[in-house]
């Protein structure tokens, strides 16, 4: 019955799936009992006609029983001020004792316990891909020490320690690689069905399998704190969200209950037969109605949560079946964000060498993309490179510290200008920067070069913006930092239908806000790093890459875990689908409710066939809003090997 599934869905998750489902199987096994004794008392009356007084015990003793955690729980509800449409059942089944209809109540009870039991298991399954992330996560790990390793419980584990990780093992913190290479599984984790490649000092998340080599580790966060703890956590708090459409029926339910009541009085009234009072009551427990929307919910979170996508709010879901407008930045969402200096173009006189060595030691602290590829060209390159002080970073324009007492600046040239750089006899032409990227560097207020730098478009990136238009995304805005000539060859080569380039962050915000007030449904795709102004602007902010980035996880309100793109068309299919089947589920269990109380007025149905076809109505919700949870199976991840102990 929707009043304890109404609850799994809603209420604080105290216990872990497994803890609910040991619950479900007791209440399961006193259901039976119960119905042990009304079957008692049925083959009690056929079989000896003169134990009339035992069958009504062993209905009696049945129908308590039974109805006993239907009423308790009803009363329960009331003193705390809350409707969940139990009270009508309990009425119903008080009435039918009070007038000594025990098989009746017995029965009636069974079948309305037997439903709720079984939704509250058909409800938990739908969590089993969320609570089976933690059981992903091995509950040992085998820590370093003094060239040893022990076996230690992975709880225990401190930032800052060593763990070693063998093939086939799985991973049980998140950390860092400090000796050796592998190939990791991360579907757990990104969605993605292709294993990566990871060598020294690249992220490791727990979850992921170790499918090839051996390799130490140094721990960075474990338990709640890792990336899947995050995600675990956030997607459990999303399931006790609601979507508009919850809130209004949860603001208007309060009247449902006393409006059946006296439906049901009003029969007795004119009818003067208490069983279809009672009817009236079972018929119009509106269970079907209330679970709807949030069982819908939660299977399309369960489907989402398979590949890779985070939903932190089911409103957001929700509205992604409305988007007609999607905004990109450019570096990391729409292209790989891998750029590589392809050109060192020193002024005369001017050594490369020196000119790279002052770049990288100004980029160093910089976690910027531009940034990272000169300190890693730096690296190639086998540069020593000096510590820089007074470092500071201005968003979207460049960087400025000191270097063994020189003034070093980097960043774009109208930045450099209007911080008073000399370019006098350092002319560069149009032609000569196409297609690049350019940084311009500064030491003393002299520009000493520029170096170029290029990135490529995701090879998915064209195809999901085909898809998307087909799906009626009218217009593809790309906004970006980087210069015209870069902008324009990428925004042409995947397709979108309007670009901005040289956007400062307050740039990228005023664009959203121009297309919000056009009229349009926007969200905006970044990741998650400079764009959070942007990503909280638009009607749903989407983070790409989010896995082991804190900012990006909590920076909008849909992360995709991996970088691909083709989560785009399918989140907006999977909400588009979640809303037609919101629509049935309503439009049934409203022709349920109006049909049903139409006959039991007219005394067409019985108390037992009400109940009956109470459980088939709320069955009928559940079970099509469970083909969600397979929804998008074409683009199903690997399914990883469980961790034997």
């Amino acid at each position: 019955m929707s009043t304890a599934t109404g609850h799994i869905l809603h209420e604080e998750h105290h216990m872990s799936s497994e803890q609910e489902q040991r619950l479900v199987a007791l209440s399961l096994i006193g259901s039976f009992l119960g119905a042990a004794l009304i079957i008692n008392s049925f083959i009690a009356d056929k079989i000896f006609a003169d134990a009339r007084a035992v069958a009504d015990l062993s209905a009696l003793l049945g129908a308590l029983l039974l109805a006993t955690p239907i009423v308790v729980r009803a009363i329960s509800d009331l003193i705390h001020g809350e409707r969940h449409m139990i009270e009508l059942v309990a009425i119903a089944v008080v009435a039918c004792i009070a007038i000594n209809e025990y098989k009746e109540a017995g029965v009636v009870s069974f079948l309305m316990l037997f439903a709720d039991l079984i939704q509250h298991r058909t409800a938990l399954g739908a969590r089993q891909a969320i609570e089976g992330l933690i059981r992903m996560t091995p509950t040992r790990a085998h820590l370093l020490e003094g060239g040893q390793t022990r076996e230690v419980e992975a709880a225990s584990l401190n930032a800052g320690q060593h763990v070693r990780i063998r093939p086939g093992e799985v991973v049980p913190t998140d950390g860092e690689i400090v000796l050796g290479a592998t190939t990791m599984n991360e579907a757990s984790i990104t969605g993605e069905s292709v294993p990566v490649d990871k060598g020294p000092g690249a992220q490791i998340f727990a979850g992921a399998v170790n499918l090839t080599g051996s390799i130490e580790a140094a721990v960075t966060r474990v338990g709640a704190d890792t990336t899947l703890g995050q995600v675990r956590s956030l997607i459990l708090d999303a399931e006790k969200t609601k979507i508009p459409l919850m809130r209004i029926i949860d603001q208007h339910i309060r009247w449902y209950t006393p409006v059946v009541i006296m439906i049901a009085f009003v029969t007795l009234f004119f009818t003067e037969k208490m069983d279809r009072a009672i009817t009236v009551l079972l018929v119009t427990c509106p269970c079907a109605f209330v679970l709807a929307t949030p069982t819908a919910m939660v299977a399309a979170l369960s489907a989402s949560a398979r590949l890779g996508i985070l939903v932190k709010d089911v409103g957001d879901l929700e509205a992604a079946s409305r988007l007609n407008a999607i905004a990109f930045d450019k570096t990391g969402t729409l292209t790989t964000g891998q750029l590589s200096v392809t050109r060192l173009a020193p002024a005369a006189s001017v050594d490369p060498l020196r000119m790279l060595t002052l770049a990288a030691a100004a980029e160093t602290h910089s976690n910027h993309p531009v940034a990272q590829a000169v300190v890693r060209v730096a690296r190639e390159a086998k540069i020593a490179v000096p510590e820089a002080a007074e470092v500071h970073e201005e968003a979207g324009k460049g960087v400025s510290c000191r270097v063994n007492g020189a003034a070093v600046l980097i960043g774009r040239e109208t930045w450099l200008k209007e911080e008073g750089v000399d370019f006098a006899g350092f002319e560069v032409g149009a032609q000569e920067l196409e297609g690049y990227s350019v940084l311009f560097i500064s030491e003393n207020k002299r520009v000493i070069g520029w170096l170029g730098l290029e990135d490529k478009a995701r090879p998915e990136a064209r195809r999901a913006t085909v898809e998307l238009r087909k799906l009626g995304i009218r217009r593809l805005t790309m906004f970006t930092g980087d210069r015209w000539s870069v902008a324009r060859r990428v925004a042409l080569e995947l397709g979108c239908t309007e670009v901005e380039a040289e956007c400062l962050p307050d740039r990228k915000l005023s664009i959203v806000h121009k297309m919000k007030a056009a009229g349009l449904h926007v969200a905006v795709v970044g990741d998650g790093v400079n764009d959070a102004p942007a990503l909280a602007a638009g009607d749903i902010g989407i983070a790409m890459g989010a896995a082991g980035s804190d900012i990006a996880i909590h920076s909008a309100s849909i992360a995709l875990m991996s970088n691909d793109l083709s989560r785009l068309p399918f989140l907006i299919r999977l909400s588009r689908r979640t809303r037609t089947i919101v629509n049935q589920n309503l439009l049934f269990a409203l022709l349920f409710i109006i049909v049903g109380l139409t006959l039991a007025i007219t005394g067409i149905v019985e108390p037992i066939t009400a109940a009956l076809l109470h459980v088939v109505g709320s069955f009928i919700v559940i079970f099509n809003s469970a083909r969600l949870v397979r929804f998008g199976e074409e683009l199903t991840p690997y399914t990883m090997p469980q961790q034997t102990e």
